[in-house]
């Protein structure tokens, strides 16, 4: 207990504390315990591969130095200290750079980080995207991919100026941070573009996000009463069902954003309705209309039916006009159904190896469509993942192929018994 009048000796800083509560731990270890976790301790706060007889060599000249140091200056040295001057002096830190824990945290943030937005940059999504691509296989879960820019945004510069185009740059980085689940993340990756990575979310759920994302981003721009309608075009790809490498899905979500972007350009472009090229739910392409897997052409066989379910009867000759009667147009027991807007996909080949879309499915057979124009062999193996039921493997024929203008191309294949 220090005498009266005394002044008690300043505290010690709690990593000034550890290394004197670790000195003192390792003064009651044998030799070969004491090399082994300080050739472990050297690796972890230096990044140095010493040998074991190497790391306790530092040690000792540590405790040496200091207590030289301590004579020195007519105080006690820290022991932090007398390390840094051992290595430095040994070569081992050839330019020693001193930083606060925090300076060094806030640097590693403003690395990764979008200045103008505070969303995460372009950086850091190529390495996100690479480890939720990685835990997704490991886990067999579905991963979204969203990408995102601004419609119209260069007008805004043009007429507002770019100050209040960074406002509506941060409205936007608002818009997700406050429609995003605390388990995605989202990036911005270009001037106006964006990115989503959305871990456990199918199609559906993508989808449904982006029109949520479309709504509050428009709520949020109503303060800045801009002269221009600004929107969020999107597109969306889903691993595994559309690709499994990340450079297929970037792709293909940008394909579908363009083809998006697009149609709504065509659209600001006409003032009437009627003009209008049709849009699909998805939001991702113009809608296709059901194709037939027997010929490959868009099916319009339908069979009318009274407003009471049953058959209407044949046409009345031309004097005689009855009534007209309410007609419905209804599908066939033996009609395909359209799987389109779901995220319906059939796995082809004995390893699996290729991935196509299901767009129609029936009891003759399936549609699909895929990415790359290869031929098919004649009798092919697939397993097909359809919402709802359980997977069903099957032996297809392929009868007809088509060509589209995307540079897919579609198949409808025959079930072989």
């Amino acid at each position: 207990m220090p005498s009266p009048g005394v002044p008690a000796p300043p505290r010690l800083p709690i990593e000034d504390s550890y290394f004197e509560l670790l000195a003192d731990t390792l003064e009651g270890l044998d030799l070969p315990a004491r090399g082994q976790f300080l050739q472990r301790y050297f690796r972890a706060i230096a990044h140095l591969d010493l040998r074991e007889s190497q790391s306790i060599q530092i040690w000792e000249e540590m405790l040496s130095r200091r207590r030289e140091l301590s004579g020195l200056v007519g105080r006690q040295v820290s022991l932090k200290t007398a390390l840094t001057d051992v290595l430095a002096s040994s070569g081992f830190l050839r330019v020693p750079i001193l930083i606060e824990y925090d300076d060094l945290k806030r640097l590693q943030l403003n690395a990764v980080t979008d200045p103008l937005t505070g969303l995460y940059n372009r950086r850091l999504f190529a390495e996100a995207f690479e480890k939720e691509l990685n835990r997704a296989r490991r886990y067999s879960q579905p991963l979204g991919l969203v990408t995102l820019d601004l419609h119209r945004f260069k007008e805004v510069n043009d007429k507002h100026g770019h100050p209040r185009g960074d406002d509506v740059l941060r409205a936007a980085a608002a818009t997700l941070k406050k429609a995003l689940r605390t388990s995605d993340s989202a990036f911005r990756i270009g001037g106006d573009e964006f990115a989503l990575l959305l871990p456990q979310t199918d199609s559906a759920q993508a989808l449904a996000l982006c029109r949520r994302v479309e709504t509050v981003f428009a709520e949020m721009l109503q303060p800045l009463q801009l002269a221009v309608t600004v929107a969020m075009d999107h597109g969306v790809a889903i691993f595994p069902l559309d690709a499994e490498q990340a450079d297929q899905l970037i792709r293909i979500a940008d394909e579908r954003l363009y083809r998006l972007k697009h149609a709504n350009h065509s659209k600001s472009k006409n003032d009437s309705p009627g003009t209008e090229a049709p849009i699909s739910p998805e939001g991702v392409a113009p809608i296709a209309q059901p194709v037939s897997i027997e010929t490959g052409r868009p099916n319009e066989k339908t069979e009318s039916t009274t407003a009471e379910g049953v058959a209407a009867p044949p046409a009345a000759p031309a004097e005689i006009v009855p009534a007209p009667l309410r007609v419905f147009a209804v599908q066939r027991k033996a009609e395909r159904v359209s799987m389109t807007g779901t995220n319906a996909y059939a796995v082809l080949g004995e390893q699996g190896a290729r991935r196509a879309r299901v767009l129609d499915l029936g009891f003759g057979g399936v549609a699909m469509e895929l990415d790359s124009a290869e031929d098919l062999p004649e009798n092919l193996l697939a397993v097909l993942h359809v919402p709802i039921l359980p997977p069903v493997r099957v032996n297809l024929k392929p009868v007809w192929k088509q060509q589209i203008s995307e540079g897919s191309f579609r198949v409808g294949c025959s079930f072989v018994s």
